[in-house]
């Protein structure tokens, strides 16, 4: 363990801002001195005790709880200590001073971000899928999204992984086996059914990955881009998708000048939506800058909602200025982000209107439903089944490394001469990237990167 992980730390656990309650934690080595400093006595371990904190005159700076939970039964692994208050930011920071103080003959130190959470998987208590689960819960938007990641923190998603890596680690034995057996070895993995294990293997990583997809679509959400011409709709669509009266709707065309955000949810998915600026060409500086902005949104848009108005669809013009925006967003956008062509008006539109597409009456709400249905299906949804878990990007990349290691391993198996060692390489590459999920081979820079994203106390 890095030397810095061996000094005892302490930081607010609770939230910035008034509350009723505040949480300052302690995490180390000699805890107990800390808690004789403020408590004036020890304490019995995992008893919540009331009584006053006291600073270095021995005036109380609070009353509250205090408890202690000897390593390795602790949340950390090692000694804990929580002192739990009133939940005024000034009486919090006091106390945390307070522990700063009394501990300075120890080393002490204010936490970094994540730090309690990172010596909770260094010590074992969980693996790194667990403690990423830990911060997704508290950053959850829906419902489902919390669920899930429920379930990961409960190790739903390790246990997947650890399935995966154990079928792996018997198929490399296996294959381990034939080195030494180099006159056999056609006839050993046949035996074995090496074929039928790998197929197997693969078919359940194809499982895992879709349900990690589902879960990161959970976590992450969607960004979905309304683009149009002006006064095609985009902000009463916007509106309309919110419940709530969010962006300025008139009749007067280039009245959205900037982008204008709402995140909804749709079936426990976050979906991210974007008004942006009508797209046209103008003389207006501002309305040029706005119209620069909303091109920059839909290029990092993961759907875009494509809008034309019913009512104009007879003027050259306006159909002109739309097949002229279809084909930059064709040379924009990569072949994987969805154009959905959406049809706003119908309450109004000419008799001979198109049927096809996604008709709809942003002012009247009337479609609203089917184009909510068609943003999930076009970005993979399906209704969430209890069975899953959150994921993140990072997840997503290691399991397509090991889908590409044994689709590699499954050429060099069926490969003429069987190149044993490269089919054993590809099996241990795959492992390697199983074990990145999980934390048990991962580097201390990536170790960096995901706690730095959690709060501090956390």
């Amino acid at each position: 363990m890095l030397a810095h992980h061996s000094d005892t730390i302490a930081a607010i656990a609770t939230a910035p801002g008034r509350g009723a309650v505040g949480i300052v934690r302690v995490s180390g080595k000699d805890v107990s001195s800390v808690a004789q400093a403020l408590c004036g006595r020890s304490l019995k371990p995992r008893e919540a005790t009331y009584l006053p904190f006291r600073d270095a005159r021995g005036e109380a700076i609070d009353h509250g709880l205090a408890i202690h939970f000897p390593g390795p039964n602790s949340y950390t692994g090692e000694d804990v200590l929580e002192l739990q208050a009133h939940g005024g930011p000034v009486v919090l920071q006091l106390l945390l001073a307070r522990c700063l103080e009394a501990g300075a003959a120890i080393g002490i130190r204010p936490a970094r971000p994540g730090e309690f959470t990172e010596r909770a998987f260094l010590n074992g208590k969980i693996d790194l899928a667990q403690a990423e689960a830990i911060a997704d819960l508290i950053d959850a938007s829906t419902e489902a999204a919390a669920r899930s990641a429920g379930r990961s923190l409960s190790g739903a998603f390790s246990q997947e992984i650890h399935g995966l890596r154990d079928a792996l680690v018997h198929l490399r034995m296996l294959v381990e086996a034939t080195l030494d057996f180099p006159d056999e070895e056609i006839d050993f993995l046949q035996k074995a059914d090496a074929n039928g294990q790998l197929l197997k293997l693969q078919q359940s990583v194809t499982a895992v990955m879709h349900r990690a997809r589902q879960g990161a679509l959970l976590r992450e959400g969607i960004k979905v881009v309304i683009a149009g011409q002006p006064n095609a709709g985009k902000s009463s669509l916007l509106n309309a998708l919110a419940g709530a009266e969010l962006a300025i709707v008139t009749a007067v065309a280039g009245t959205t000048r900037d982008v204008l955000g709402q995140t909804i949810q749709i079936e426990g998915v976050p979906i991210h939506v974007v008004d942006t600026a009508g797209l046209r060409e103008s003389d207006d500086e501002v309305e040029r800058i706005g119209i620069t902005r909303a091109w920059s949104q839909i290029e990092d848009a993961d759907a875009v909602l494509f809008l034309h108005d019913l009512t104009r669809i007879d003027a050259a013009d306006y159909t002109e200025a739309d097949a002229a925006i279809a084909r930059r967003l064709s040379e924009l956008l990569p072949q994987q982000v969805p154009v959905i062509h959406v049809w706003n008006k119908q309450d109004a539109a000419p008799a001979h209107a198109p049927r096809s597409g996604v008709r709809i009456s942003a002012k009247a709400g009337t479609g609203l439903d089917a184009l909510r249905r068609q943003l999930l299906d076009v970005v993979g949804w399906q209704s969430a089944p209890e069975g899953i878990y959150i994921a993140r990007e990072r997840h997503l990349q290691a399991l397509r490394a090991v889908g590409a290691h044994l689709d590699g391993a499954a050429s060099h198996l069926g490969a003429p001469g069987l190149p044993l060692d490269l089919l054993a390489e590809e099996l241990r590459l795959a492992q390697n990237a199983l074990n990145e999920i999980t934390g048990e081979f991962t580097s201390d820079d990536l170790l960096g990167v995901i706690f730095s994203s959690f709060c501090i106390g956390k």
